[in-house]
C-alpha cells in the first residue's frame, strides 16, 4: 500500500525549492522528524535552509498561516524563534505537485541543561515573553487543547482501530476511560485563561546557544493554558521538579503573569500526553517512516508498560499539585 510521502523523491524536493527561486547544490539531509518530512538543503554560495514539507490533509491552509504568523509575530519582537522565510511576494508556504512546504533558515545549536537554574530561568524568561505576545489574542484556525481533543478522541480512534492487542485492549481502555473522567473534573474545577501557545515546549525543541535559547517547530501551537508550554521541561523527582519549576516561573514572571492554579495541571496534561502519544503512533503506523523509527511500538509489551505507566498516572492524579518557592 503506498503512502503519499512515497512520492517525495529527492528530485521532487529539489524542484520544490528551485520552484521559489533558490539555487540548489543537490545536497539534502533529511532531519529527526517524522509528522512532517524536514531536510536540511544545500544552495550555491550560500548557507544551507531548512525546507518542511507538510504531511498532507493534517492541516489546512488556514492553520499553517497562522503558525507563520504567529512565528513572524514572536521574530517581530526578538523573541528567538525561527520563523519561516518569506518568499519573492511575502509568502510563506509554498505549493509543488501536490506538497505544501515551508523554509527556514538553519538554527544550529545545543540541548539546553536542564539543571542549570540559569538556563531554565533564562528559557522561563523567554517563555513568559511569548505568551505575552499570545495573550493578545487567541488563534482563530488552530487547535484548542482540550481532554476531549487530546483525551477522547483519541481513546475512540484507537478503539475502532482495532490495533490495541486483546489482551490488554480492555483494561488499558477502561483505565484511559477512569483517567479522563478524573481530567475532566480537574479541568472543570478552574477557568483557565487561554493564550496562543507554542504548543509542543519540549527539551528537543529548544536549541541552546551561547545567545541563549532559540524555540523551534511550531509545528503544534495551539490555544491553551500557559502550564502546557512549561511542564514538559520538567523531570526527575517530585523535589527535582519542584526546583526546576521555580526557576523558570522566575524568569516567566518578570514578563507574564502565571496563574498558580494551573499547577493542578501538570500531571492531567503529561496523562493526556501519553494517550495522544500512543494513539498518535497507531494512526501512522502506515507511514513506512513510523516501524522504522518505532520498532518496539504496536507489540504486547508496548501496551502493558503503557498500562504500567498509566497506573503510576492515576496516582500522581491524586497528589497535591507542585509549588513554587
Amino acid at each position: 500500500m503506498s503512502h503519499p510521502y512515497d512520492r517525495l523523491s529527492p528530485d521532487l524536493i529539489l524542484d520544490a525549492i528551485e520552484s521559489v527561486g533558490f539555487e540548489v547544490n543537490g545536497s539534502l539531509l533529511p532531519l529527526n522528524s517524522y509528522e512532517n518530512r524536514v531536510l536540511q538543503i544545500g544552495l550555491e554560495e550560500q548557507p544551507p535552509i531548512i525546507a518542511k514539507f507538510y504531511r498532507p490533509e493534517r492541516w489546512s491552509d488556514e492553520a499553517i498561516l497562522e503558525d507563520h504568523a504567529y512565528s513572524l509575530e514572536l521574530a517581530e519582537q526578538e523573541i528567538p524563534v525561527v520563523p519561516p522565510l518569506l518568499g519573492a511576494d511575502r509568502q510563506t508556504l509554498f505549493a509543488y505537485q501536490g506538497f505544501r512546504f515551508s523554509l527556514y533558515r538553519r538554527q544550529g545549536g545545543r540541548s539546553p541543561n536542564l539543571e542549570d537554574p540559569d538556563h531554565l530561568e533564562w528559557i522561563g524568561r523567554f517563555l513568559g515573553r511569548i505568551h505575552a505576545v499570545g495573550a493578545s489574542r487567541p488563534f482563530a484556525h488552530r487547535e484548542t487543547l482540550s481532554v476531549d481533543g487530546l483525551g477522547r478522541q483519541s481513546l475512540a480512534w484507537l478503539r475502532a482501530s482495532g490495533m490495541l492487542p486483546l489482551e490488554t485492549a480492555n483494561a488499558y481502555l477502561t483505565l484511559c476511560e477512569e483517567l479522563l473522567n478524573r481530567i475532566d473534573d480537574i479541568f472543570d474545577r478552574y477557568d483557565f485563561k487561554q493564550l496562543r501557545l507554542h504548543g509542543d515546549c519540549h527539551p528537543g525543541n529548544i536549541l541552546w546557544t551561547d545567545q541563549g535559547p532559540h524555540f523551534v517547530d511550531m509545528d503544534d501551537c495551539r490555544n491553551g493554558p500557559a502550564i502546557q508550554d512549561v511542564w514538559m521541561l520538567l523531570s526527575g523527582s517530585r523535589q527535582d521538579m519542584t526546583l526546576q519549576l521555580s526557576e523558570l516561573i522566575e524568569g516567566y514572571q518578570l514578563f507574564h503573569d502565571f496563574d498558580t492554579r494551573e499547577l493542578a495541571l501538570i500531571e492531567p496534561l503529561r496523562t493526556l500526553r501519553l494517550i495522544h502519544y500512543s494513539t498518535w503512533l497507531a494512526r501512522r503506523w502506515d507511514d513506512p517512516a513510523f516501524p522504522k523509527a518505532f520498532p518496539w511500538f504496536n507489540t504486547g509489551a508496548y501496551w502493558q508498560e503503557q498500562l504500567t505507566i498509566l497506573e503510576q498516572q492515576k496516582v500522581l492524579l491524586d497528589q497535591p499539585p507542585l509549588m513554587v518557592f
